[in-house]
């Protein structure tokens, strides 16, 4: 088993988180909704797997690039 680091493609905040630590995702899923200039942008799941841990929570400001989530495949 692998660990995946899911970063977040855009400087925003997290709008809503749509899975729980532990949860199974598929490839594209999608893992939290991000809000930025009063558009939501979803963030996928790179591959399948489940959700190891966030790092992050609702509400919180983020960065481009910065780890969010870990994925275990």
């Amino acid at each position: 088993m692998a660990d995946i680091k899911v970063e977040s493609e855009i400087t925003g905040t997290v709008w809503k988180i749509e899975t729980g630590v532990g949860d199974e995702v598929a490839e594209d899923d999608v893992i939290m909704i991000l809000e930025s200039m009063k558009m939501e942008i979803p963030v996928l799941a790179p591959e399948s797997g489940r959700i190891k841990s966030f790092h992050i929570d609702e509400g919180a400001n983020v960065s481009e690039g910065q780890h969010i989530v870990t994925l275990e495949t």
